[in-house]
């Protein structure tokens, strides 16, 4: 099993502690590699908030293809940006050549464009750039957007927080998801590492999606130019979340009608005001529907963050924390070590109908019951 730990920070925080959290779940993971996401980025990054980020390893080949791809394109670099690479004799990690985060300007034809189009071009860019390096290894892209950073590595993440120095460097956001991941069903692969971002949506993973053949098979059915890869069986989790989203446009709770649809005699038997519509997505959206266990961290556009199951529940997660700091984790020590201090009554442990968010402020937890068709708050203290 993996083990997740994402926090929701009114002020920015070092992807460390996320580190920390991941620590005290460690019997749940093998140590077998560390993926993070950083979102609303603080630091050093602070002032690039507008401009796309560029996040890749390369080898030195790699580096000088991209480098010459970026320039014919023509993007100007406007910061760049590389973690210390710290490797001791104990350490088990297999060094490579470039982790390198790029702030880049848009080039000056993309520069008045709107903003659709802008997004389509970032998704282009990020595909070419792959298909560049996929057969070799030499460029690996984990993620192009503004405002956002992707790190990910082989190995036991305490080792490779030490390795980049990430308890001393200056790298913060309000949004950080980490992932230590065991990949028990394919081969160790960076692209098959949690979490997995798609045009501003992203999301991770504790469990086994046993529906992934047909999920995939729907979504590549789709064509949409970002439906690829699948180095995971958990990477359709992001993508049915930006086909909910950004293709069909529904509302972030319909989220859980698509991947966890009520069987017809809840639906009849439930409260919700929109029981045609929750009937259309079970008949339309049906090959979407998730088989777990699962237990699924997500983040969307708008910068809230969710947790949801599927409906066996056999996975962990709980929600919890403190007025301006929220966690959403896989086991409960992780919340007492990060939050001793909380009021562990108002931990959240989400049940079957439950699509448990919190917002960025991060000052109330918020839990929307899909058969009552409600919302309960959680104010925090």
């Amino acid at each position: 099993m993996c083990r997740l730990a994402a926090i929701v920070s009114e002020d920015y925080f070092s992807p460390y502690e996320n580190i920390l959290a991941l620590e005290t779940m460690k019997e749940g993971h093998d140590g077998s590699g560390l993926g993070l996401i950083l979102r609303d980025l603080g630091g050093v990054f602070t002032e690039f908030k507008e401009y796309p980020i560029l996040s890749t390893i390369t080898t030195k080949k790699g580096y000088e293809v991209l480098k010459e791809y970026l320039d014919k394109k023509g993007f100007e670099i406007k910061y760049a940006w590389e973690p210390q690479k710290n490797l001791k004799k104990w350490m088990k990690l297999t060094p490579r050549d470039h982790y390198r985060i790029k702030v880049l300007e848009y080039p000056d034809y993309m520069k008045d464009k709107s903003e659709e189009e802008k997004e389509k071009f970032l998704l282009k860019t990020r595909l070419e750039l792959r298909k560049l390096g996929e057969k070799d290894e030499s460029i690996i892209v984990f993620s192009f957007w503004p405002d956002t950073i992707t790190l990910k590595k082989v190995g036991d993440p305490m080792e490779i927080a030490e390795y980049w120095g990430l308890d001393k460097i200056d790298l913060k956001a309000k949004i950080i998801f980490a992932q230590g991941r065991q990949n028990t069903n394919y081969a160790i692969n960076l692209y098959a590492c949690h979490p997995f971002f798609i045009q501003g949506y992203f999301t991770m993973t504790n469990g086994e999606n046993t529906a992934f053949v047909p999920i995939r098979e729907f979504l590549m059915s789709r064509k949409f130019p970002g439906y690829i890869g699948y180095n995971s069986d958990s990477e359709v989790f992001a993508h049915i979340l930006h086909y909910t989203r950004e293709i069909l446009r529904y509302p972030l709770k319909y989220y859980k009608d698509v991947i966890t649809p009520m069987m017809s005699h809840e639906i009849e038997d439930s409260n919700r005001k929109d029981i045609e519509v929750i009937k259309l997505l079970r008949q339309s959206l049906r090959m979407l529907t998730i088989d777990g266990p699962n237990c699924v961290i997500g983040c969307d556009r708008d910068n809230t963050v969710f947790m949801v199951h599927d409906t066996k529940k056999l996975r962990p997660g709980v929600v919890g924390g403190v007025k301006g700091k929220i966690g959403f984790f896989s086991e409960t020590c992780a919340l007492n070590y990060l939050f001793p201090n909380r009021d562990t009554t108002k931990d959240v442990y989400p049940m079957k109908y439950d699509f448990v968010y919190v917002k960025p402020d991060a000052k109330e937890i918020k839990i929307w019951n899909q058969k009552l068709g409600q919302t309960t708050t959680i104010t925090l203290h």
